[in-house]
């Protein structure tokens, strides 16, 4: 789906979201044996890896995301089994939504997977605006993991060379969206993200 369409996907729900009550699960997994204790194990990227791919699928200098992935490394002490890169659009009017659309990638699968996601804050922040998105996801050792809704950001946004970063936790798994600058909106701080194999319209 182009950006514009996303921007207006996402203003159309902001209009409407304020007589929807919370109701929907958010996308978890439901397969019986999930999750699998025993299963705790798969192949991660190095820094040099997810520089690569980051600066490809953000069309930006590998220097600037560099900086980024770096600081990221440091701060959760291990390397992400995943990462999923897309393009998202968010639009504001005292209730905040954020619609996107990408592609999981991990060593142990044989194709991608697309993935969807949706979240919904309270910001100041007024309009819409379209951005590329490079994520790394810590914990996650099968795709089936991802499709849950994450209760909020923990930790601040922060800007690294020009590029928006801050960390989505649920569970164990923790993934740490990277945005273009067109696309930060650090006033509007997500409530909720919930993750999905299917588009879903209900941001939660």
């Amino acid at each position: 789906m182009h950006r514009r369409q996303l921007i207006l996907s996402g203003l159309a729900a902001t209009a409407g979201v304020s007589g929807l009550s919370a109701c929907a699960t958010g996308g978890q997994a439901t397969d019986p044996a999930y999750p699998i204790a025993s299963d705790q194990q798969a192949q991660a990227y190095t820094a040099d890896e997810l520089i690569a791919a980051g600066s490809r699928e953000l069309g930006i200098a590998a220097e600037a995301i560099g900086a980024a992935i770096e600081r990221i490394f440091a701060e959760q002490g291990d390397r992400p089994t995943a990462y999923i890169a897309g393009e998202e659009a968010s639009g504001a009017a005292a209730v905040g939504l954020r619609y996107g659309r990408g592609a999981l990638h991990m060593k142990d699968l044989s194709a991608s997977q697309e993935v969807f996601w949706q979240g919904i804050s309270i910001g100041w922040d007024v309009g819409g605006n379209a951005s590329r998105v490079f994520t790394l996801v810590y914990g996650l050792f099968h795709p089936d993991m991802l499709y849950r809704r994450y209760p909020g950001v923990e930790g601040s946004a922060y800007l690294v060379g020009g590029l928006g970063v801050n960390y989505q936790r649920a569970d164990g798994i923790v993934l740490a969206p990277i945005r273009t600058g067109v696309g930060l909106r650090l006033g509007a701080n997500v409530g909720t993200m919930a993750y999905s194999r299917q588009r879903n319209l209900l941001p939660f």
